[in-house]
């Protein structure tokens, strides 16, 4: 979560966009969260590219670096579009493994099969809740983080797909 002061508001960097503090500083918090949240998955994925094995090897190899350039833009535009509301993006691994909602990556997977399983539900976890903060994005009226929200979750849905192709009949 991002930082607060000593009233319990996230500390925001001044700043001329139109928002409401309040709403900002909310959004802000959300962002957080989602900033996190990338880049846990980043390296998720990219754990799965660089230890995978068995059929299939370099299909499965080539499908998980392009999963992790498509999650990597999106910890850009998160990272971006919280410093724009007044935020500091906390976009380092440490600050991931204190805010992600994600569930820590078994190191010993090798097999393609467990990291195409185990990847999507790392992708259908953050798809659920980049859905709920598109909603509540949408209903602190702050348009441009429920757009960038709902980019985020169609991206998502997608790499799900690409996901669960390989082991659903």
């Amino acid at each position: 979560m991002a930082k607060a002061n000593k009233t319990g508001k996230t500390k925001l960097h001044p700043t001329k966009n139109p928002i409401s503090e309040n709403v900002r500083g909310s959004m802000v918090e959300l962002l957080q969260t989602h900033l996190a949240t990338a880049v846990d998955i980043t390296y998720q994925t990219k754990q799965a590219h660089w230890n995978v094995k068995g059929m299939n090897f370099i299909a499965v190899h080539e499908l998980f670096d392009d999963l992790h350039e498509v999650v990597e833009d999106y910890v850009d535009k998160i990272a971006e579009r919280l410093t724009a509301l007044g935020g500091q993006a906390h976009g380092t691994v440490q600050a991931s493994v204190e805010n992600t909602i994600l569930d820590p990556y078994p190191l010993e997977l090798v097999k393609s099969e467990d990291h195409l399983k185990r990847l999507a539900d790392s992708y259908a976890k953050w798809s659920k809740a980049a859905q709920e903060g598109l909603e509540e994005a949408g209903e602190a009226g702050d348009d441009l983080t429920e757009d960038l929200l709902t980019e985020v979750a169609r991206g998502l849905d997608k790499s799900i797909y690409f996901l669960e192709s390989h082991f659903q009949a």
